[in-house]
């Protein structure tokens, strides 16, 4: 029961993606333990032996903590709460990211108009 599966089929997403995102830095801090251990003369056995070691290790952990309760919980809820999400449609965010384009470079030429001003104002003054 070490290994089972608390609450089959729901949060299925939200558990997989994340243990998928930890199983890759896991897997990519063994990769770096390796080049690490390849620098050294310990022997190709402790060189690979104790990264694979460490990933299977990890797995495992990774495995138990995404089903135990408290944990599968949350990403339960929060998959239940993504769902509910109103997700805005294609169009209206092409025409929100078009006005936050034009805004950004209407300041921008508001700036640069309201600084080449006080740049020649000033430099008039004081001549």
């Amino acid at each position: 029961m070490l290994f089972s599966i608390y609450k089959r089929g729901q949060g299925k997403y939200t558990r997989l993606g994340s243990g998928f995102g930890f199983g890759i830095i896991a897997g990519l801090g063994c990769l770096q333990l390796y080049r690490t251990l390849q620098a050294t003369d310990l022997g190709l056995w402790v060189e690979t032996m104790v990264p694979a070691g460490l990933f299977v290790i990890l797995s495992l952990l990774i495995v138990w903590l995404m089903n135990k309760a408290t944990i599968a919980d949350f990403m339960v809820a929060a998959e239940g709460e993504m769902k509910k999400v109103n997700w805005s449609s294609r169009k209206e965010i092409a025409v929100s990211t078009f006005i936050v384009i034009f805004v950004v470079i209407a300041f921008a030429l508001l700036l640069g108009v309201t600084d080449f001003s006080f740049r020649l104002f000033f430099t008039w003054l004081l001549g």
